[in-house]
């Protein structure tokens, strides 16, 4: 499994452990929602800053959304 699907695949994880849409997550984290998507079908590659707002969003280490 590649970085990029593993990112995609621990940060749909984490958002539905926490029950947020993509919406909820799009809006705590400042992307937009078809940014949320394609990350979750790994179709991006976020940078580190990104990646750090997105953690914050969910309240995880940024690492918990790379291992």
């Amino acid at each position: 499994m590649t970085l990029v699907e593993k990112f995609g695949h621990n940060l749909k994880h984490e958002r539905a452990r926490r029950k947020l849409s993509q919406l909820d997550l799009s809006r705590r984290a400042g992307v937009s929602v078809s940014y949320v998507s394609m990350l979750e079908r790994h179709q991006r590659s976020p940078p580190l800053d990104t990646v750090e707002r997105i953690a914050r969003a969910l309240k995880v280490p940024p690492t918990a959304l790379l291992h």
